[in-house]
């Protein structure tokens, strides 16, 4: 396996431990005060990676620089994190975690653009990831597709995939210091929503160590799937590292018990096997 492709995959099982963990805490907590809490965590990590790595003596600004990249995914980022629990708050997860799923569409979209080269079985692999990717979201429609769970869907898929084809163009610089940049553009906004309404979340002791492992797992994350668009196929990292939330449903299925429907298990092979043709061409 190539090491653009397997950074890229650890950057999924990251992801997709750290969004079970969240949505746990989130059961209890306000999401808002979840996020804000882990990207501040976030933060602090990265500038102990920064001084630790002496990262912070890549280029910043002009073209090719990391930092307006970096304030641009984490502001899209964020918005794209909004909508999502917002969109989860409904109660139609059917609806909006399939949908929102699709944004890793965006920066495909934008590498094939700017001369990404995909061979036949390659594309038909990013195909089956996606489609994968869909179904093991657990796509729920008998019910039929309300506006609002919709229009936050998409918000969601689009504020993800701004963030990451923005992320993906500043870890060409550095994908640390990109990440840093995510991080304290949204630093400014978790402030602003503290301010707001006067909390810092309720968390206890004993929800400490999850809210460290969820702002260490999610700069991570984005920090291997930086590196993984640096030694690849932007496009190729961009799917691979879009398939978090199968690693989330096989979690939820372990720990808490929830069925998995025929579907899911439909799209955990289809994206498998997606993997397995990227993979070996």
């Amino acid at each position: 396996m190539h090491m653009a492709s397997l950074l890229a995959i650890l950057s999924s099982i990251l992801w997709g431990t750290s969004d079970f963990e969240g949505g746990r805490l989130s059961k209890k907590h306000a999401p808002l005060a979840v996020l804000g809490f882990t990207q501040v965590l976030g933060l602090v990590f990265g500038i102990v990676l920064m001084l630790a790595s002496g990262a912070w003596s890549a280029q910043a600004l002009g073209s090719g620089g990391y930092l307006v990249p970096g304030i641009i995914a984490g502001l899209f980022g964020y918005f794209g994190l909004f909508c999502l629990y917002a969109g989860l708050s409904t109660g139609r997860m059917g609806v909006v975690s399939p949908i929102s799923s699709m944004g890793a569409i965006v920066p495909l979209t934008y590498a094939l653009i700017n001369g990404d080269k995909l061979s036949t079985i390659t594309s038909i692999g990013v195909v089956l990831a996606l489609v994968g990717v869909f179904c093991a979201s657990g796509p729920e429609l008998s019910q039929g597709l309300p506006l609002k769970p919709l229009l936050l869907a998409i918000g969601a898929a689009l504020g993800f995939g701004t963030a990451l084809t923005s992320m993906s163009i500043g870890s060409q610089s550095s994908a640390l210091m990109t990440m840093v940049s995510m991080r304290g553009a949204t630093f400014f906004v978790t402030i602003a929503i503290a301010l707001k309404f006067r909390t810092m979340g309720g968390f206890t002791k004993k929800e400490y160590p999850s809210l460290i492992f969820i702002g260490i797992a999610d700069f991570l994350a984005n920090v291997l799937l930086g590196v993984a668009c640096t030694k690849g196929l932007v496009s190729i990292a961009m799917v691979l590292g879009s398939l978090f939330p199968i690693a989330t449903a096989l979690l939820a299925f372990k720990f808490l018990r929830e069925r998995l429907q025929n579907v899911q298990y439909v799209g955990i092979v289809l994206a498998v096997a997606g993997v397995a043709l990227i993979s070996a061409f």
